[in-house]
């Protein structure tokens, strides 16, 4: 059965894999850090994206890189919500995306035009995200992470990291309905609190987690899985970011969160020549 979500009244059927775009108005983000925190170049920025083919753009004002830290409700309102507007008004028909673990941040931008909340933390860094998420009405990204962003890559552990994850979905999924959230979007979290061979165990187990039937984002673009396996810098991981997104989508993958959108959208496309 082909999946579908429901953005808030708005019902958008997944006939192909999409690519969400990351759009990132922060000083700190670990590829992309500070280019887009002026409402011109984050216009311009989203223009390309969509019309390069990006499906979603995922606003995030707070950096989750490894190290960072958690920053005050009021610093991140004030990175995203003017953002949402000129988007909003700019781009009448985009689909956002907000990436925080906030729910009152979730909320502010949702009332502002966002239709999807994307969440790093799968409701432990707040207590109130999924009662706020099953108020709004809108999708809602899990996704797992070990610890927080300013420890999770201190040594993170597993027994068996696919086994982990599928009984935290399991867990959390359960959490999620009895809220009465039901467009629900599953996210591994590819360098959250993972080694980099972790990563990869998980990229070659993505067909496990396809039992959910729900929606499967990844998001691995340009992320230190690839560079430093490769032993080179973000910036050039791009063609290693478009060769694991073949895989990823081979595997299931339905959404890719990506930063090189014409690219990622091309994966898309060759890979529905393969798979028709």
């Amino acid at each position: 059965m082909m999946k579908s979500l429901n953005f808030a009244g708005r019902i958008c059927c997944l006939e192909r894999p999409w690519v969400m775009g990351i759009l990132n108005v922060t000083p700190d983000s670990f590829y992309d850090g500070g280019k887009y925190e002026l409402e011109y170049n984050a216009l311009r920025q989203v223009e390309k994206m969509l019309e390069a083919g990006a499906d979603i753009i995922d606003i995030g004002g707070m950096s989750s890189r490894p190290g960072a830290e958690v920053i005050d409700k009021e610093s991140e309102l004030a990175r995203v919500i003017p953002m949402i507007k000129a988007l909003v008004k700019e781009f009448p028909n985009i689909i956002i995306s907000v990436d925080t673990v906030r729910g009152a941040v979730a909320q502010a931008a949702i009332e502002e035009g966002a239709l999807m909340v994307n969440d790093i933390s799968a409701g432990r860094l707040t207590s109130n995200m999924y009662p706020t998420v099953s108020d709004l009405n809108v999708p809602y990204v899990l996704m797992h992470m070990q610890g927080r962003p300013e420890n999770m890559q201190v040594n993170p552990s597993y027994g068996n990291v696919r086994d982990t994850l599928m009984e935290f979905f399991v867990r959390e999924i359960e959490k999620l309905n009895k809220s009465g959230i039901k467009d629900v979007i599953l996210d591994v979290g590819f360098g959250f609190g993972k080694t980099l061979e972790q990563n990869y165990q998980l990229l070659n187990s993505m067909e496990a987690f396809k039992v959910f039937d729900y929606p499967i984002l990844v998001g691995i673009s340009r992320k230190s899985m690839i560079y430093k396996y490769l032993k080179i810098e973000a910036g050039g991981a791009l063609n290693g970011t478009t060769a694991l997104h073949m895989e990823a989508l081979r595997s299931g993958a339905d959404i890719l969160r990506v930063h090189d959108v014409k690219e990622a959208a091309e994966a898309v496309r060759l890979h529905g020549m393969l798979y028709p």
